[in-house]
């Protein structure tokens, strides 16, 4: 049984850590960071087999954005029966993209995936029903968030969706005082010294900008979708499905 190599990344780095990156470093642990990192990370990635049987229709694209280690690409390939379905892997880093192609040549199926290295925000989207966004949009500069989930909405097709999980902040000072918190009492239980904590902090900062679900809802609601609804949250992460 392979065990995934264990997070010590933070523990490891010099006291200026300098900014987050998607590099080989990161993607040497992301398994184990990730689940380490992300409450309700597992029950959202599974609820894509659900997503993936309700909206997948034939003749369409599917798309995984953000790809990273190609966990996503892996529960929706499973899981897609809908006939002439074409699923899509992107990320943009050069270390994800080769990991999530080794990944994927492991695990085999009969359904093929194409995965690409490129900028999400670059790609002309061909017509799809499903587009899922695992912990991505979070690292998009806030001025480029509109302009694509504005590109998916008019590439689905009627009826078709947009999966959308994200860190996200609660409005009330004292809420997110207390949900904060929780998040690094998270953290503590699952091995992460204080120092890594701190170090992992100061990277992100300004990297990871989250926001509110009140935001995220109105955005999708701005760009035209006719039902969002908020499906899952755990401590200060949430998902959301968006329906043409």
């Amino acid at each position: 049984m392979n065990r995934r190599p264990a997070d010590t990344l933070f523990s490891q780095t010099p006291a200026d850590v300098g900014s987050f990156a998607f590099d080989e470093a990161v993607t040497a642990v992301f398994e184990d960071m990730i689940n380490r990192s992300v409450p309700g990370y597992q029950t959202m990635l599974g609820m894509l087999a659900v997503f993936a049987r309700k909206f997948v229709q034939a003749d369409t694209a599917v798309y995984d954005l953000g790809a990273s280690l190609g966990a996503s690409t892996l529960m929706l390939r499973n899981h897609i029966d809908a006939p002439n379905a074409r699923l899509i892997a992107i990320d943009n880093a050069e270390a994800m993209v080769r990991k999530c192609r080794e990944n994927l040549a492991r695990h085999r199926a009969a359904l093929p995936v194409e995965v690409i290295q490129a900028d999400i925000r670059d790609i002309a989207f061909d017509p799809a029903s499903l587009v899922v966004m695992n912990l991505v949009l979070q690292f998009l500069p806030l001025g480029d968030r509109s302009a694509l989930l504005q590109k998916l909405h008019d590439a689905l097709v009627p009826g078709g969706a947009v999966v959308l999980m994200e860190k996200v902040h609660l409005d009330e000072p004292a809420d997110r005082e207390f949900i904060n918190a929780l998040h690094l009492d998270f953290k503590r239980a699952n091995g992460y010294s204080e120092l890594e904590i701190a170090r992992k902090r100061s990277a992100l900062e300004n990297f990871l900008v989250s926001e509110s679900l009140a935001a995220h809802t109105k955005r999708l609601h701005d760009c035209g979708f006719s039902q969002v609804h908020h499906w899952f949250s755990c401590l200060n992460f949430a998902a959301l499905v968006a329906i043409r």
